[in-house]
Parts: C-alpha cells; sequence; structure tokens
C-alpha cells in the first residue's frame, strides 16, 4: 500500500521559516517522483516543485522560485520543502504527490497518489 505522509507545518510569523516533509513508502523509490502542491480555493492544487526519485533532479514553478528548496533523503524515502520568508498568502494546506514518471511537465492531474496535507498558517 502506497503511503504519503506530510509533516512540519505550523504556524509561524511572517519572514520565518517551515521545512515540510514528505515520508513514503509502499513503492520503488526511483520510479517514482515526488511533487509538492498546496491548496487554493476553487481551484486545482497548485504545483511548487519536484524531484526524480531516481536521479534528484528538481524543478520548481514560478510560485515557488526563490524561497522554496526541495531536497530528499533517499535512505528515508522522504521529500521535503524548505520554504523562507513565509508570507501571509502562503497560508493554506500543503500536500505531496507521487507519480510513476519523471517531473517533466507535471500538475496535480499527474500524481497517482497523494497524502493527506499540512497546514502551514503565515501570521502577519
Amino acid at each position: 500500500e502506497v503511503r504519503l505522509v506530510e509533516s512540519g507545518g505550523a504556524l509561524v510569523q511572517a519572514g520565518g521559516s517551515l521545512r515540510l516533509s514528505c515520508a513514503a513508502s509502499g513503492f520503488t523509490w526511483d520510479d517514482y517522483a515526488i511533487g509538492w502542491f498546496r491548496h487554493v480555493p476553487g481551484k486545482a492544487r497548485q504545483g511548487l516543485s519536484c524531484i526524480n526519485n531516481s536521479d534528484g533532479k528538481t524543478f520548481y514553478t514560478d510560485s515557488a522560485k526563490g524561497r522554496f528548496t526541495i531536497s530528499s533523503d533517499n535512505d528515508k524515502r522522504t521529500v521535503y520543502l524548505q520554504m523562507n520568508n513565509l508570507k501571509p498568502e502562503d497560508t493554506t494546506v500543503y500536500y505531496c504527490g507521487a507519480m510513476q514518471r519523471s517531473c517533466s511537465g507535471y500538475t496535480a492531474r499527474s500524481m497517482d497518489y497523494w497524502g493527506r496535507g499540512t497546514q502551514v498558517t503565515v501570521s502577519s
């Protein structure tokens, strides 16, 4: 059974940082890519970043460039999203997803599996 479990969400002041974690199990690690997304009311989940487990290649959308960094620990089967200089508009639920393909051209629809999300709240 594939499982993705996000953690690390919290209440933080504007300008602060958080590191989200996505612990994965139940699939062959190198066959998958892991993406980070966030909930946008009334819209599809917004892609932020993606990493190929096989080669570590990373991808970022414009929403994440400059403030967010994705990384992974293959031994722990965990993907991280380091978020710096957080803003109140970053407040929402963050999700990780896994797909059995590379990140290139990824979207929320590309994902085969999802975690349940972790809440990030940024106070002004």
